[in-house]
């Protein structure tokens, strides 16, 4: 077993994970002398230091440091550009610890329950990788493993996280960031819970079920574990081979989107909290797009009815121009102390979120900006007011809102598309009322073997 590679190099991760916390922790003690000293530490050299630091992992970590990214001032600004250019793509598991890795799972006669296993993975990931495959009566089958040891490598990796998020504590922060903390260890721990993301593709299978052009992958409980996760393959082609399409068919896949986003949150209270452009694929028929596949459920978060009735309070509100209305908005969402500094620097960031559900015009989701930079002049004008004002805590229900937001119009500039999302918006909370939400949220939950959430 000495030359056993794939074990190798995956007992080479303790090694690593110690040196990333010594590195790390190097730093946090940097800092905190340089704040006892008095002296001001070069931002943007010591963003390079920690993300050269983590940038070995290209595991769970980078996962997280690229949602903090989006999160105006949870982290300083050069932070947020080191650690958004890092990879989340760990290297794939090579066969023969592929075949270790399936027997643990399903047994030594696992391969006579395929009828074919491709060896090499379709996709690698942070968590896991997915092969295809095919079984006994000829369906085709996408079969997600997860990496050896992840828990271990999850926690560590939160750990370290800490310690980053201790860091920028030190520096004077606009952003209070334990609620952070929290939200992200708790979702985080449970994509390692493959058992509960087959629920949560049952669940989206329930809220999409007559949704058209959107398609969720049937789950094979008898070849599915804790660690391994067997679902029908949808075949389809990558987001982004779409972009020099005609508008009418990038129009038809935001649209398609903006609905799969949507639809799950004013109807049930559910986001899906990772809108990467790998997650999705796009289907076709006779070359133009029918339709979008839904492929990873790993990062679903559930929210109380009650902040989903503050999301479009908060709307009404922002349309009406009712201040009262907008501040009722962010203290069902948990912010606390409501200065007016505060509610006016909360409504820049509104304004960006909102600001293309207001319009009822046909338009992009932002003029003359990229993917890329979508969100940051915005991000930065929060961030120097919120440095007026002193930390402020984020509830933890709008860290994967943010994110999703963000995500999604992300998703719309690498289309190009315009929309009047003003109306598209209008019918999704059409006739809502959050205690038939509530009714419907827990009956799904039900459904699929999920706890519903405790009531307000």
């Amino acid at each position: 077993m000495a030359d056993d590679k794939e074990r190798n190099r995956f007992s080479a991760r303790a090694a690593r994970y110690a040196k990333v916390g010594t590195d790390i922790s190097g730093v946090a003690t940097k800092v905190l002398g340089a704040r006892l000293m008095g002296r001001e530490l070069d931002a943007e050299k010591t963003a390079g230091e920690i993300a050269a630091a983590l940038g070995g992992l290209k595991g769970p970590l980078m996962k997280v440091a690229q949602l903090l990214s989006t999160i105006p001032e949870a982290v300083p600004p050069e932070y947020a550009e080191a650690l958004a250019s890092l990879q989340s793509n760990a290297p794939p598991m090579g066969w023969a610890f592929v075949k270790r890795r399936m027997m643990a799972e399903l047994g030594p006669d696992w391969e006579k329950r395929f009828k074919s296993f491709e060896r090499e993975p379709a996709a690698a990931a942070s968590l896991g990788q997915v092969h295809r495959a095919v079984s006994l009566d000829g369906r085709p089958l996408a079969v997600k493993l997860q990496y050896p040891d992840m828990e271990s490598a999850v926690e560590a990796d939160l750990k370290q996280f800490g310690v980053l998020l201790s860091i920028h504590r030190r520096m004077r922060p606009a952003i209070e960031t334990r609620e952070i903390a929290e939200e992200v260890g708790a979702r985080l721990r449970e994509e390692l819970d493959y058992r509960r993301e087959a629920r949560n593709a049952a669940l989206y299978g329930i809220i999409l079920g007559e949704e058209p052009g959107l398609r969720v992958p049937v789950i094979d409980p008898a070849l599915s574990t804790k660690r391994l996760l067997t679902m029908g393959w949808l075949e389809g082609e990558r987001l982004l081979s779409f972009k020099e399409h005609p508008l009418e068919d990038r129009n038809r896949i935001a649209e398609t989107m903006f609905r799969a986003w949507w639809h799950p949150f004013a109807r049930f209270g559910v986001i899906h909290g990772d809108p990467h452009l790998g997650n999705y694929t796009i289907y076709t028929e006779d070359g133009r797009p029918a339709g979008v596949n839904l492929l990873d459920y790993g990062c679903i978060r559930i929210f109380p009815a009650r902040f989903v009735s503050g999301v479009i309070e908060l709307y009404q509100g922002l349309k009406t121009g009712d201040r009262e209305r907008v501040v009722a908005a962010y203290g069902i969402w948990g912010f606390r102390n409501l200065s007016k500094e505060l509610i006016e620097t909360l409504n820049i960031w509104a304004g960006f979120i909102y600001g293309p559900l207001l319009e009822d015009r046909v338009r992009p989701i932002a003029d003359g900006v990229s993917a890329a930079e979508y969100g940051r002049k915005e991000a930065f004008a929060v961030a120097q007011a919120l440095k007026r004002i002193g930390p402020v805590t984020v509830p933890r229900e709008f860290v994967f809102m943010d994110r999703a937001a963000l995500g999604l119009g992300g998703v719309f500039l690498h289309l190009g598309a315009e929309l009047n999302f003003h109306r598209l918006f209008e019918r999704a909370i059409e006739d809502y009322s959050e205690a038939k939400l509530a009714a419907r949220q827990n009956a799904a939950l039900q459904g699929v073997g999920l706890a519903a959430l405790p009531a307000a």
